[in-house]
């Protein structure tokens, strides 16, 4: 059972201690101190207004009351936008000109977890600084709510998910003519939760008809582990071969990440999602992309082939943001599946990747296998090595820059360590003594083979 306190909201587990887990009291508390962060950055400002929205997940109700009525007592008006997307929320927050929003969402983590996610009045995660300031007003508990005739309102938009989609269709960029008329045969695995709802309406809206719903249920009840990896897929990959369909269309809880399963039932390969999406994209429009530094260099290949430019930022969606919007970039985002779209928001979104993936291959003409072949090839390896508690992480990284210093070395997040075909990337877990170790290389092999060579590496110098 665990508590994680971070500049992004605060993830744990239900049930247990306070302080330890994520309680009523832990909740009320952490959603205090965002409202009073809130009420600290509108000085004079009569009356705020937040947007909430929840995945489906078993604790959602119990959680999504206990926020609403702590923001109730603030004296803000909430805007409940009951079952959800996070995409969608950050959407509306814009839509409905909030002043801020809270996701309840533990993402791909199991349904013992629950999370608050907590956004800013343009739709997005609040920045390193302001989150740090929630933690410390938290800590002091330093928040006081409203007088009776102050109590904020509450009321819903259950129409959240349907503006979404009609902004997703309203793109330029997603073709609904050329998708309906593809005939696409798709299996959908949602994973009983809120992607239940929104991705199978938003196939029906651009005119896909022969839809399989797997775990479509959003009722919390995960089928299977709810991280869109392979290990975790057999189901989808099998009815997609069993069913002859041409493509399983794969979202995580609250649905901000996205895979695909090709028509022969095998991974199209989550880092991949990104890839395609920015090929198409790149290919109407000429500019720059941005991913974290632990995402797939076939970004980086394919924005070079167009004329572009990529850079990396640190892990974390809102690293990734705040680079494109640095650089202007036309398509960005990380590579656990998760695309962000600037022509429809800065955030995470599988609704508008399922789009644009679909209006690819319709105008191509292509398979997913065939548009995964055309494709820069890569193949990736995570894995960690454990440490004991006193071993310090931080000398063990800067050993291995100084091994590793004839190689180009980047060092804004952990360690990365470029080679001619291949890299590395070392990070220090926040949580535990440990260091997570990716890699990627032409073949499997050598992602594997390099893995373990820096494996060796750090064992020795411990």
């Amino acid at each position: 059972m665990a508590l994680i306190k971070s500049i992004s909201g605060i993830r744990g587990t239900i049930g247990g201690r306070t302080d330890d887990n994520l309680t009523p009291l832990d909740t009320v508390k952490f959603t205090s101190s965002y409202g009073a962060w809130l009420l600290k950055e509108n000085p004079g400002k009569d009356r705020l207004r937040v947007v909430v929205g929840r995945d489906a997940r078993i604790s959602g109700p119990m959680v999504h009351a206990l926020v609403t009525a702590t923001l109730s007592g603030m004296g803000i008006d909430v805007i409940d936008l009951g079952l959800s997307t996070t995409p969608t929320v950050e959407m509306m927050v814009v839509h409905h000109q909030a002043d801020g929003g809270i996701i309840i969402t533990a993402s791909h983590n199991p349904k013992q977890w629950n999370a608050l996610k907590l956004l800013n009045r343009q739709g997005e995660f609040l920045d390193a600084e302001q989150g740090a300031e929630i933690l410390r007003t938290a800590q002091a508990d330093d928040y006081t709510y409203a007088e009776v005739d102050r109590l904020g309102t509450i009321t819903s938009d259950l129409e959240g998910i349907d503006r979404h989609i009609e902004k997703v269709l309203a793109l330029p960029a997603v073709d609904r003519r050329a998708i309906a008329e593809a005939g696409f045969k798709v299996v959908v695995d949602a994973v009983n939760s809120t992607g239940g709802i929104a991705i199978p309406k938003l196939l029906r809206a651009l005119g896909v008809t022969d839809i399989t719903e797997l775990n479509c249920t959003p009722d919390g009840h995960f089928a299977h582990n709810p991280e869109p990896l392979k290990e975790n897929l057999g189901q989808i990959c099998r009815t997609v071969a069993h069913a002859q369909a041409d493509m399983g269309i794969v979202v995580d809880p609250d649905v901000d990440r996205l895979a695909f399963i090709d028509e022969h039932g095998e991974m199209f390969g989550e880092e991949y999602t990104l890839v395609a999406v920015a090929d198409y994209i790149l290919s109407l429009q000429k500019g720059d992309t941005a991913s974290n530094l632990s995402s797939s260099r076939a970004l980086a290949d394919v924005t070079a082939a167009h004329g572009g430019h990529y850079q990396a930022s640190a892990v974390g969606e809102v690293n990734v943001v705040a680079l494109m919007k640095k650089n202007g970039c036309v398509i960005g985002g990380e590579g656990n599946g998760g695309v962000i779209y600037p022509e429809l928001h800065y955030g995470r979104d599988a609704l508008v990747g399922v789009a644009l993936m679909l209006t690819y291959l319709a105008k191509r003409k292509v398979s997913l296998s065939e548009l995964r072949a055309q494709l820069p090839a890569y193949f990736m390896s995570k894995t960690k090595i454990s440490l004991t508690p006193e071993i310090d992480v931080d000398a063990i990284l800067e050993k291995m820059k100084q091994k590793y210093a004839r190689e180009r070395i980047t060092d804004i997040d952990g360690v990365k360590i470029d080679f001619a075909d291949s890299w590395v990337h070392l990070r220090k877990s926040n949580t535990e003594p440990i260091i997570r170790i990716y890699t990627e290389a032409r073949t499997q092999e050598q992602a594997d083979r390099l893995g373990e060579t820096i494996r060796e590496d750090i064992r020795s110098i411990c």
